[in-house]
């Protein structure tokens, strides 16, 4: 009996200390596991802040690049605008040279026809001379060429519409100075000092249709006028050059 309680207590101390031994050996297997799950738990919330690092880094270089291709697309644009800005001036700076060279010859063209009558007005005042003689009544005044006679001259008294034959060389001397220069413009002026105008008109128009009929003096070219003669009575024949075709040309160059 008591041989089988020795081998019970040896059989339980063995037992006790084989789990006492699986208890340690199971503590230091869990405490292991601890420590390897506490490192798998480190390594994978170090990823996931990785992660989290690397996604928000991701977002920012996406912002970046936006931006940048926001800016390289504005400054294409604003390259494009200059270079169509730049056309554009070098087409406006173009077209001022040319309305600038148009212009002077424009004005090239207006001092040459200014210089043309100032010429003309010469080129008759000497005809004049040469045909009438150097005894000639004859001026210039604001570049027209004027030739007077004494109204008695060519009727008598100073009366009357029909000319008299004496004067008839006379007009003809004129015609012979007014087809020589067929550009100048002739006014065919009658100054009388009896106020009667009817009279002084017929007069000049008797003087202009001679020149015309007889002479061959284009019509289109002679002006009739009656005119006061203040104190002094006479018959005037104005040369002139064509200022209205000048200012005609003048002013259709203006326009364009």
């Amino acid at each position: 009996m008591i041989r089988f309680f020795l081998c019970s207590a040896l059989l339980f101390v063995g037992l006790s200390n084989v789990q006492a031994q699986k208890k340690s050996e199971l503590i230091d297997q869990n405490q292991e596991l601890k420590y390897k799950l506490d490192s798998v738990s480190r390594i994978v919330s170090t990823a996931q802040h990785n992660e989290k690092l690397g996604l928000q880094r991701a977002d920012e270089l996406q912002v970046q690049v936006t931006e940048l291709q926001d800016a390289n697309a504005t400054l294409m644009k604003n390259l494009n605008s200059f270079a169509a800005l730049s056309s554009q001036d070098s087409e406006n700076i173009n077209k001022t040279l040319a309305t600038l060279e148009r212009k002077e010859k424009q004005l090239k063209g207006i001092t040459d026809a200014v210089a043309s009558n100032d010429s003309t007005a010469v080129v008759i005042l000497t005809n004049t001379k040469q045909v009438l003689g150097e005894n000639a009544k004859v001026g210039v005044s604001d570049g027209s060429v004027i030739i007077s006679e004494k109204l008695d001259f060519f009727f008598a008294d100073g009366v009357g519409v029909n000319p008299s034959s004496e004067s008839r060389g006379w007009i003809e001397n004129v015609a012979k100075v007014a087809n020589a220069n067929p550009k100048s413009i002739i006014t065919v002026a009658s100054l009388n000092i009896t106020g009667e105008m009817d009279i002084a008109l017929q007069q000049a128009t008797a003087i202009a249709s001679i020149l015309i009929k007889e002479f061959g003096v284009n019509g289109e070219r002679i002006i009739a006028v009656a005119q006061d003669g203040g104190l002094r009575e006479s018959l005037q024949i104005k040369l002139q050059p064509d200022y209205k075709g000048f200012y005609d040309m003048a002013k259709g160059d203006v326009k364009n």
